[in-house]
């Protein structure tokens, strides 16, 4: 029975991921909004919105907090996954 709920969370999971990546733009080309504004308003307001002196550290701690938050729970879903998939049961 986890296997399969394993299984099915694995797809659903999968599924979800595969949908918001048919929303992505193309990759590399010049007229995306994060080529346009927001790298721009990254640069212009970093300092002022998040009180770091290090453009790049108030991208990555505050602008992008909730996306790596985010990150970190898909990949601790999925070990989860795996091990509930992978557990061996116990016969007595």
């Amino acid at each position: 029975m986890k296997k399969i709920l394993g299984a099915i969370l694995t797809i659903g999971l999968t599924s979800i991921l595969l949908l918001g990546v048919v929303e992505l733009p193309d990759f590399g080309k010049e007229n995306t909004p994060t080529h346009n504004e927001v790298s721009k308003y990254y640069i212009e307001n970093s300092m002022k919105d998040t009180g770091a002196t290090n453009i790049i550290t108030g991208v990555i701690l505050d602008y992008r907090a909730f996306d790596t938050f985010v990150e970190s729970s898909v990949l601790f879903t999925s070990a989860v996954v795996v091990l509930i998939v992978l557990k061996k049961e116990v016969r007595e």
